[in-house]
């Protein structure tokens, strides 16, 4: 049996997935500390520990992610991109539009029925709708990141933030907590303003059905909900999301083994 591993390195968090040879996932793990940081090591450790096996075992390793070129001993380096689309098409095989909330920037997709990337567009110049906005508006709320879904769906109406703005967002939220509006109302506005910010991306990039959501963000039930009201359209979430990416690795590193052998 031959092993392959992908190892997705983001600005946050830090996902590694092993697949054997017969194309099927040995072990998977996600630690929430990405590039620059003690993450990736964590990952790969914990990764081959539940596959039970050592590092020499892996006949080749793919890096992507943010962090990808930082990887000591990988084989080689694919884009985010091109991975994520491989991940999703793998796990929700018919998809044909994928819009990922990484960290740092947002990536919306059109792909093939190959997995192949067609077409693409992307807000990186800005953290605007991004994890690092939504980590932004939880630390000003002083809930966790985590808790944002749950709060929206509470919410009795929406409290609309206009800015795009991370920095004038931020403000927006202080000034409207001042003026006692529920926490739960401003959860659901910073939701919308994302929303926002990634149907322009989806129209920009051309909406094809089916659309899904790959990474970490995908696991915000009420930011999808969000989304599907803003874009007028059903958004796939598969319960391995946030491996796409590292999925998408080790699918490109197990064709290597095989072109190797």
């Amino acid at each position: 049996m031959k092993y392959a591993l992908g190892i997705d390195i983001g600005s946050t968090a830090t996902k590694a997935v092993i697949m054997t040879s017969e194309g099927k996932i040995a072990a998977s793990a996600v630690v929430s500390i990405g590039t620059g940081t003690a993450g990736p090591k964590k990952a790969l450790m914990e990764v081959l520990d539940k596959a039970g096996l050592d590092r020499d075992q892996i006949t080749w390793t793919t890096a992507t992610g943010y962090g990808r070129f930082s990887l000591e001993g990988a084989d080689d380096q694919k884009s985010e991109l091109s991975c994520h689309a491989k991940g999703v098409s793998y796990l929700m095989p018919g998809t044909h539009t994928i819009i990922d909330i990484g960290g740092q920037d947002i990536k919306v997709m059109s792909i093939n029925d190959r997995g192949g990337l067609v077409n693409f567009v992307m807000n990186d110049k800005c953290a605007a709708g991004t994890g690092r906005f939504l980590d932004t508006m939880a630390r000003v709320l002083n809930v966790e990141v985590t808790d944002l879904s749950d709060l929206s769906e509470k919410a009795d109406e929406v409290a609309e933030i206009s800015s795009t703005c991370t920095v004038f967002a931020e403000s927006e939220v202080i000034s409207k907590l001042s003026t006692n509006i529920k926490i739960e109302n401003i959860v659901a506005g910073i939701h919308q303003s994302v929303a926002k910010r990634v149907t322009s991306l989806l129209k920009r990039c051309g909406i094809k059905e089916t659309i899904a959501m790959s990474g970490g963000v995908a696991l915000n039930k009420g930011l999808v909900k969000a989304l599907e009201n803003e874009a007028g359209c059903k958004i796939h979430v598969h319960e391995e999301c946030q491996l796409a990416g590292a999925l998408g690795a080790a699918l490109y590193a197990m064709e290597n083994t095989k072109k190797a052998s």
